[in-house]
């Protein structure tokens, strides 16, 4: 099992990238903001199964990958913190989108398509995978047990995390969407604040070491 404290760390990682925007949140904010909150519920539903898909391929690899060659903690750490000083670029760069803001004038999509391409659009989004890859093996260490079992921990633990602040999201989109017209300067803090926090966590899985 994980060390506590290195769990305490992952779920703070796994907060803050989930309220980083990206597609899964601009298209759960879009069906909750045009079609209502049941349409946000079901599309949850299939970004959910969408990380359950990744995990579970993602656990095989790494079991695989991390216990054949050692040079791939390096080589994954590298992708995590590229990856997350991009996540910091596409918070503060220049024209970058408001997620709040959508457009309302679109055509009404049935439950098993708002499900379908909420499955689809976590499956195909191949950010999603390199995260995986490259941030759960800076938690994941062969003298905490099976490199799989771990895997799987850390894996239900973002889902969990992921469901409980996209469930928020879903349930307050129209209101805060409202709140950010009203108040533009929020969303400049809050891109700044995000942008801040991914760039320190880039930094210090730059300077992690393997155990």
């Amino acid at each position: 099992m994980i060390p506590f404290q290195e769990l305490i760390f992952f779920i703070l990682a796994a907060l803050i990238l989930v309220i980083s925007p990206g597609p899964n949140m601009i298209y759960l904010i879009s069906k909750s903001i045009t079609q209502g909150k049941k349409s946000g519920f079901i599309s949850l539903a299939g970004v959910v199964c969408g990380f359950l898909f990744h995990i579970i391929m993602v656990s095989f690899g790494l079991t695989a990958v991390l216990l054949a060659v050692p040079l791939a903690y390096t080589v994954l750490k590298t992708l995590g913190t590229i990856y997350l000083l991009y996540l910091a670029y596409q918070a503060i760069k220049p024209k970058s989108r408001n997620i709040f803001d959508v457009d309302r004038n679109v055509a009404y999509d049935s439950p098993k398509k708002l499900f379908t391409i909420g499955f689809l659009t976590n499956v195909l989004n191949p950010k999603v995978a390199v995260f995986y890859l490259s941030f759960f093996p800076q938690f994941i260490k062969p003298e905490y047990g099976s490199v799989f079992t771990q895997s799987i921990e850390l894996g239900v633990i973002q889902v969990l995390i992921s469901f409980s602040i996209n469930f928020v999201i879903v349930l307050t989109a129209a209101r805060v969407a409202l709140f950010f017209s009203n108040n533009p300067v929020w969303i400049k803090i809050q891109k700044w604040f995000m942008a801040s926090v991914l760039t320190y966590l880039a930094i210090k899985m730059a300077f992690s070491k393997a155990k």
